[in-house]
């Protein structure tokens, strides 16, 4: 699915009879630094161009309209109905937004939003995100508000996390608005401190989609993070830390015997995952893509052993993309339990690489994999002020 803003603009006016502003954010995927965001850990993601694109339109009246074009259908709830809470739909992340924002004490009547989107639903790119920082813009402009960048992901957060009912973190709101293009950014999720981080200009990165999806506010993503609180409870217990972020492996070693066995693993891969995104920092820094592919293999490695989240789809691509010879590294990227893997490739080898991911990845399980040769760009704000405002 192609985009474009002025089928959006037009969906909008024919339906509710009013021209609307344009906001757009992008999705994300995470090169390194998985499942780390909600024990105020390290992460290194970066925007890529797919898109939600979010038209508001103002009512006299206290209704919020919910169109989406993807689904081709409509909701409708009263501002003071917001409190009530979920409804287990699709319009919860953008009346969740509604929700928080109120809650940030940003005051709106009624509108009419249309939300069409080409990001693909549960494959790990962050498609709710890119909803939520799209809604948040678009409703920000209608009150004549404007939130820093670290408000409005707070914000967004809220609503995924209270809202909702998705056990995330920071990290998919914060690059989805503040993203820089041509640039990975490494976000410390404690302190919002980040530092934009280049690619060199002959490497690309590939979005391979297994095609299984997933989704995380249900089932095993909400479990592993049970299990990642359950231990760093104890290791603020017993070792006197403020989160899993500042444990090292020998606090966690020492505190064996007090938690179970998945939430000793689960907070060893958070642990060790820390430290490979300092270490991709380093070897990027360095120009070093050797190490960086080899960081980007432990870290798969881990993810799949030690926090228990791949799927034999996921590993497969994994084990496929590893064996072409441009291929730099390859992981899974985003919640798990199905989804995307994050491959760097030289650049001169992109395309091919995309045709034999495709070919391997069809004759062994059967499936049709979406690839996408991708580069970093800008995030929702910066697109803002480059024109996401129509």
């Amino acid at each position: 699915m192609t985009l474009r803003n002025e089928e959006v603009q037009t969906a909008h006016q024919d339906r509710f009879g009013h021209a609307a502003k344009l906001f757009r954010a992008p999705a994300r995927v995470n090169v390194i630094g998985e499942h780390t965001d909600y024990t105020g850990g390290l992460v290194m993601p970066m925007a890529i161009d797919f898109q939600t694109v979010s038209a508001i339109s103002g009512r006299d009246d206290e209704l919020l309209v919910f169109y989406s074009r993807n689904y081709g259908e409509e909701t409708v709830t009263e501002i003071e109905g917001l409190d009530r809470g979920r409804r287990g739909h699709w319009s919860d992340y953008p009346a969740g937004v509604a929700w928080s924002l109120r809650k940030e004490g940003i005051r709106f009547k009624g509108f009419n939003m249309t939300l069409a989107g080409d990001v693909p639903l549960g494959a790990g790119l962050s498609s709710s995100a890119s909803v939520e920082v799209a809604a948040a813009l678009a409703i920000l402009h209608l009150s004549g508000s404007s939130l820093p960048l670290e408000k409005l992901a707070t914000a967004c957060r809220r609503a995924e996390n209270e809202f909702v009912g998705a056990k995330s973190g920071i990290m998919d709101q914060f690059v989805v608005a503040g993203a820089v293009a041509h640039r990975a950014m490494m976000l410390d999720t404690r302190s919002l401190k980040f530092e934009l981080l280049p690619l060199p200009a002959d490497v690309r990165v590939v979005i391979a989609n297994s095609m299984v999806k997933h989704a995380v506010a249900t089932g095993e993503y909400g479990n592993r993070r049970d299990e990642v609180e359950a231990g760093q409870a104890v290791l603020q217990q017993q070792r006197g830390l403020a989160l899993l972020r500042d444990a090292t492996l020998a606090d966690l070693e020492s505190c064996r015997e007090k938690m179970t066995l998945e939430s000793f693993a689960r907070c060893r891969h958070i642990i060790t995952e820390n430290a490979r995104v300092l270490a991709a920092r380093e070897a990027l820094l360095a120009g070093d893509m050797a190490r960086f592919g080899k960081l980007m293999a432990e870290a798969h490695t881990s993810f799949r052993d030690d926090f228990a989240a791949s799927c034999e789809e996921v590993d497969k691509l994994v084990e496929i993309a590893t064996r072409q010879p441009d291929c730099i590294g390859a992981r899974i990227t985003g919640g798990g339990f199905g989804g995307c893997t994050v491959n760097v490739v030289k650049a001169a080898g992109a395309e091919a690489f995309v045709t034999a991911i495709r070919r391997e990845y069809a004759q062994a399980t059967g499936i049709e994999a979406d690839c996408f040769i991708c580069e970093p760009a800008d995030g929702a704000l910066a697109l803002a002020e480059k024109g996401g405002v129509a």
